[in-house]
């Protein structure tokens, strides 16, 4: 396995405006390796979001090279960026976006089955992460009996489920009063160095920032 998680070179990605072109990733080089942990600052409308989906294989437009896992994955077709995603990478969001219907376990579990899991081996691994989280007592509780805190918590879980290279989180704490976004970013922080991932995490909050092994800013399309 290459000792790199994620290497981005020559990233770029522009829009049209109005008709006037507008440059939000200007040729970045960037490399994480395994198990670093990196915040990625800037303020609103910066291009973190952008960077991120690129990173993500979330969406298309993008000029570079992208590699995952030593894997070059930026060219890749939609099937095999499914993939990519599904096997390499987990997703923290600002919001949730917890399936509202299913308990916090079973939101766990999903993304196991999706990968070929099998239920008992997902339903383990699940209260396992969640139980590590502190939310042990909350498992079969679902999203709308928890509180924003725990929301979040079971999103961690979630993005961590399949055991990813790469956690990308964008804000994951910005929908949060700032005793909670403490509380739930040092069990961020904690469970993703437990599992041995690496994380990119964008934030515009640089008290935040700090507690990451790097920091990067992003200006204008550049990273400093």
């Amino acid at each position: 396995m290459s000792e790199t998680v994620l290497a981005v070179k020559a990233l770029a990605r522009s829009f049209e405006q109005g008709g006037v072109r507008i440059d939000v990733l200007r040729g970045i080089d960037f490399t994480i390796g395994h198990g670093e942990i990196v915040a990625l600052l800037g303020p609103s409308g910066s291009g973190k979001s952008t960077m991120l989906q690129a990173v993500g294989l979330l969406e298309g437009g993008f000029s570079g090279s992208i590699a995952i896992d030593g894997e070059e994955v930026g060219s890749l077709e939609s099937d095999a960026r499914t993939r990519i995603r599904r096997d390499h990478l987990g997703f923290v969001y600002q919001f949730h976006h917890l399936l509202p219907d299913f308990s916090a376990k079973e939101n766990v579990v999903i993304p196991q089955l999706i990968r070929g899991a099998t239920y008992a081996d997902a339903e383990k691994r699940a209260a396992s992460l969640l139980n590590r989280l502190g939310l042990g007592h909350r498992l079969e509780h679902r999203p709308s009996q928890l509180s924003g805190g725990e929301q979040q918590r079971v999103a961690v879980g979630r993005a961590l489920a399949n055991k990813p290279s790469l956690v990308l989180a964008d804000e994951p704490t910005g929908n949060l009063d700032e005793a909670t976004a403490d509380i739930v970013l040092a069990e961020f922080l904690k469970l993703v160095r437990e599992e041995g991932s690496a994380a990119l995490i964008a934030t515009h909050n640089e008290r935040l920032a700090k507690k990451t092994d790097r920091l990067v800013r992003l200006h204008e399309g550049r990273l400093e």
